[in-house]
């Protein structure tokens, strides 16, 4: 069958802000009318009630992710308040449709009629998935409770974006202007000293000017011999939208995160749920919270041993070596950097040459072109929100091309911290007209300056692979259905694996070989070098789980233990103490910017990291046992994991890919963490 391609790339020049709120209010009015017909239908098939619903809510959809994305990535004040008052129409909207019974009864209808068993696997998930999600927006609750439940849900998501966007603002707000000479710049690399001039020269001042965006934070934390420099950045970085720092209550999020909680726990019990922490495993694989509380207390138990052992040689090397008694946490990165250089005779500034961004490019692509069976080519001519954003096309084996990215790779002014994929559009069947996937790539890298290209850390590539995972498992879907499509109805603790299955791949040493080339003179990443940084792979890991593990566990128990005037330092105090080996000051306030949880999607979930990573660490293990680089494994892996999407249980999707279900120790083997027996 012969499929004709519709690509619906949005024209970003052509948005108008004044006109986002009431163009919205049209198409949610008219699509209150297209749900109430349906639902006024006698008797209506799969296509006409579930697939005239997929139509109505993907072309909405549609529409509004450009203008979701401009808001991450081109903050202005005009579009704040559009995309404020937004938000808020599509949440009354989409409580409106969860709770419409009169659609809710004909998709019962469908799923209870005799043609139902017929229909396939993927159409038969979307009704059950429809009919979770009814349950979940309150349908059968008494109409009090049903308005109840919709007040909450408007007012948690001006809430999620006012705690983001307090979080932006706290970040922009600070600066340190140092001038030309200041001893407090010894130990910092050419190339952060380069970023520090050109923002300083933007900013219209002499000298440098340090900032708490991820480029210079970092830089300052890992190479800042001033150690008074370095606790400086941490105390603003850490204090960010709190009632602590140098710009204390300004951008406070504290009242948010309580009304936040509090708003959370009165939705799941209205829902029937004991907590909000109950309510969110309701689409994932996780059965119950006590199963997530084993799973990550019996990781720290693990990892906690191997923690101690990384802090222990950090505290005696510092001791021995840079005249440091006792470690801060400001001198964590600091130190470890210096280990290394001891260790293995290798700094990321050593590695950053090799890694300027097209070859990089250009080596990733050629692993997933391996990999997959496609090809990655640049598309010209495509609308495009900043001068630095690419737009990428996949091809098949005909040369036609059949998904997109566009790619966002550097720190700037007015753009979200941290990386993402977000969808642009989704897979679409409608017959032999199939609309195109597009995913956005988002990552905060540092910009080329006047001196220098843009030259990443190794970090910087890890994190790229992981983005590109999350587009890989978007783009090469073959389900039909935009709810099903790609990461969409994926339980949330599984979309993690291809992204961190990818990841693995930034460690391989034949990929290193094929994407490290000197910016200058071209030539490959050393083999010395390679050697040398695979031998960093597990430094520290013992720490950075536990501190994966310390995130995990406070988002977790705040979900399933909040009352009102739960105190937050508290809770997070009493899991520091069980799990942590490193203990921030009383004045630390993580959580006040932590957006994974308040505004991400990752509320009660991000344990999925961990959880995810034993199902990435074994699959990869296929792998390595193969070699790394295996085209026929990369198929299996494209077909049972990627291409599905969420038209079957990510369990299912393991086990086909495996051939049995996953191994709960291949996490910490990854770490390179001895496991012990259980």
């Amino acid at each position: 069958m012969s499929l004709t391609l519709n690509w619906h790339l949005p024209d970003f020049s052509r948005i108008d802000i004044a006109r986002i709120v009431p163009e919205l209010e049209a198409r949610l009015a008219d699509n209150r009318a297209r749900i109430d017909a349906l639902s006024a239908q006698t008797a209506p098939d799969f296509d006409a009630l579930m697939g005239a619903w997929e139509d109505i809510e993907e072309q909405s959809g549609r529409w509004f992710q450009p203008i979701s994305h401009l808001h991450n990535v081109r903050d202005q004040p005009e579009l704040r308040e559009a995309y404020g008052e937004a938000i808020e129409l599509l949440t009354d909207y989409g409580t409106w449709v969860g709770q419409h019974a009169g659609l809710c009864a004909k998709v019962k209808a469908l799923q209870a009629s005799p043609d139902f068993p017929g229909l396939n696997a993927a159409a038969q998930k979307l009704v059950a998935d429809a009919l979770r999600d009814f349950r979940l927006s309150g349908v059968d609750l008494p109409p009090d409770q049903r308005e109840r439940y919709k007040t909450i849900a408007n007012q948690l998501a001006r809430l999620s974006t006012e705690f983001e966007q307090a979080v932006l603002d706290a970040t922009e707000a600070w600066s340190l202007d140092v001038p030309e000479g200041d001893t407090r710049l010894l130990g910092l690399p050419p190339s952060a000293l380069a970023q520090f001039k050109d923002a300083a020269e933007q900013a219209g001042v002499t000298g440098y000017r340090i900032s708490l965006k991820a480029p210079s934070y970092l830089a300052v934390l890992t190479y800042a011999e001033d150690r008074g420099l370095r606790e400086t950045l941490y105390a603003a970085y850490q204090t960010r939208a709190s009632d602590q720092g140098p710009n204390a209550g300004t951008f406070d999020n504290t009242a948010r995160i309580h009304e936040v909680m509090r708003l959370r726990q009165e939705s799941a019990q209205l829902l029937g749920f004991e907590t909000s922490a109950h309510e969110s495993l309701a689409g994932k694989m996780a059965v119950n919270p006590a199963q997530v509380l084993a799973f990550l207390q019996t990781l720290a138990e693990d990892a906690r041993p191997q923690a101690q052992r990384d802090l222990d040689e950090l505290n005696q090397f510092a001791r021995e070596h840079l005249n440091l008694e006792s470690l801060a946490p400001w001198d964590i990165a600091f130190v470890s950097e210096k280990l290394k250089q001891a260790k293995h005779q290798i700094s990321d500034e050593d590695l950053k040459p090799y890694f300027p961004v097209d070859p990089v490019l250009a080596g990733m692509f050629g692993l997933v072109e391996r990999l997959f069976g496609i090809r990655i080519r640049e598309r010209q001519g495509v609308d495009r929100w900043h001068p630095d954003v690419r737009f990428f096309e996949l091809v098949d084996a005909h040369d036609d091309a059949f998904a997109g990215f566009y790619l966002d790779l550097f720190a700037r002014t007015g753009k979200r911290g941290g990386a993402w994929m977000d969808v642009c559009t989704s897979r679409r069947l409608d017959g032999t007209l199939v609309q195109v996937p597009v995913a956005f790539l988002t990552c905060n890298a540092p910009p080329p300056t006047r001196e220098l290209p843009s030259l990443l850390t190794h970090d910087d590539v890890v994190t790229l692979f992981h983005e590109f995972g999350h587009g890989l498992h978007h783009m090469l879907t073959e389900v039909g259905y935009p709810s099903l499509a790609g990461i969409e109805g994926v339980e949330w603790d599984a979309v993690e694996l291809p992204s961190q299955f990818l990841e693995n791949f930034a460690w391989d040493p034949n990929v290193l070989r094929a994407l490290g080339r000197h910016w200058e003179h071209g030539d490959a990443l050393p083999e010395d070098l390679i050697q040398k940084l695979l031998a960093t792979r597990h430094d520290q890991a013992g720490m950075f789980l536990v501190r994966q593990l310390e995130f995990a566990l406070f988002d977790f128990r705040l979900h399933l233990e909040y009352q009102p005037g739960l105190d937050l330092q508290a809770l997070i105090q009493s899991i520091r103490n069980q799990v942590a080996v490193v203990q921030p000051p009383a004045w630390q306030r993580f959580a006040h910017s932590f957006t994974h949880i308040f505004s991400g999607g990752y509320a009660a979930g991000y344990y999925s990291y961990l959880w995810a990573q034993v199902l990435s660490a074994d699959a990869f293990e296929q792998f390595r046992a193969v070699g790394g680089i295996d085209p026929a494994l990369g198929r299996r892996f494209r077909e049972a994991v990627l291409a599905v999407g969420g038209s079957r249980p990510a369990a299912e999707s393991v086990r086909a890919f495996l051939g049995r279900d996953p191994d709960p120790k291949a996490l910490l083997r990854s770490y390179g963490i001895a496991t012990r027996a259980h």
